[in-house]
C-alpha cells in the first residue's frame, strides 16, 4: 500500500477505477502484484468486489507455502498427524484467509486423491456459518500409484501434503453492524475424512475432528492524513 495523491503509478500499473467519484475518485481497483527481483510482475491478484480481497499474508501462503501459515493446533489421529495452519488470526469484513490442514503419514501408507474411483478419497469438509463463506478446498497434485494384483491404477498421496480451504468473511451491513467497537471471536468446525491403506490392506474409514478460531474486528474508517489523501 502506497501514497500516491497523483494516481501516477496506479495509472501506470493500468487499475485506476475510472468510474470512481467523490472520495473514490483516482483510486486503484484494489489487488497485488507479485514482482520478482527483476522487476517482472509474475502473479496478479484482483477480486472482482473491491470490499472482497486477500489479506497479505494469505497471498504469501499461495505464493510460498512454507512462509505464509502459522500452525494452530497439531492432532494425532489413526495412521497420520496433521497440523492445522491459518495464515492470519485476524480478519475483517470482506477479507479472505487461508486455513490449512497439513497431512503427515507414515512411510509406505497413502490415502486417495479426489477423483479416485471405487475408493473413499480424502476429504476436507467445514462446517457451513452465516458469518463465513467457504469455497471449494484445494488438493495438490497427487500421484499415480500402481495396484498389480488388481492391474490398477489411482490417484493418492503420500508423505507430507496441505490441504488449503480460503475462508471470505461476511461484508453485509448486518454483520458489519454486529461486530460492535471490539469484534467477535468465531470457531471455524470441520472434519478430514480419510481412508489411509498401506502395501497389504487398507484400513476402516474414518475422520478427525478440525478447528480454527478468527477474530473479525470491524472495519477502520478513519480517513489518511490530508496531505496524501488523492487530489
Amino acid at each position: 500500500m502506497l501514497a500516491d495523491s497523483d494516481s501516477k503509478i496506479i495509472r501506470a500499473y493500468g487499475v485506476l477505477n475510472e468510474e470512481g467519484t467523490g472520495m473514490q475518485k483516482g483510486f486503484a481497483r484494489p489487488g497485488y502484484f507479485f514482482i520478482d527481483p527483476s522487476g517482472i510482475i509474475r502473479e496478479k491478484f484482483f477480486e472482482a468486489k473491491y470490499r472482497e480481497r486477500l489479506t497479505g499474508n494469505s497471498l504469501v501462503s499461495k505464493l510460498f507455502l512454507e512462509l505464509g501459515q502459522e500452525v494452530t493446533e497439531t492432532v494425532e489421529a489413526t495412521n497420520l498427524k496433521l497440523a492445522l495452519e491459518q495464515s492470519d488470526p485476524i480478519g475483517y469484513p470482506g477479507t479472505r484467509i487461508t486455513l490449512a490442514a497439513e497431512v503427515r503419514l507414515p512411510q509406505d501408507v497413502h490415502v486417495y486423491a479426489p477423483g479416485a474411483q471405487g475408493y473413499k478419497p480424502v476429504k476436507l469438509v467445514i462446517d457451513a456459518m452465516r458469518e463465513m463463506e467457504f469455497p471449494p478446498a484445494i488438493y495438490p497434485q497427487s500421484k499415480t500409484l500402481y495396484l498389480p494384483a488388481i492391474n490398477e491404477r489411482v490417484p493418492v498421496f503420500e508423505g507430507t501434503f496441505r490441504i488449503a480451504q480460503d475462508v471470505k468473511v461476511n461484508s453485509g451491513s448486518e454483520f458489519v453492524g454486529s461486530l460492535g467497537k471490539d469484534g467477535k471471536i468465531f470457531t471455524i468446525t470441520g472434519k478430514l475424512d480419510y481412508q489411509a491403506c498401506d502395501q497389504t490392506k487398507c484400513y476402516v474409514p474414518t475422520s478427525v475432528p478440525v478447528k480454527w478460531q478468527l477474530q473479525v474486528l470491524p472495519l477502520d474508517r478513519a480517513r489518511a492524513p490530508e496531505n496524501i489523501r488523492h487530489k
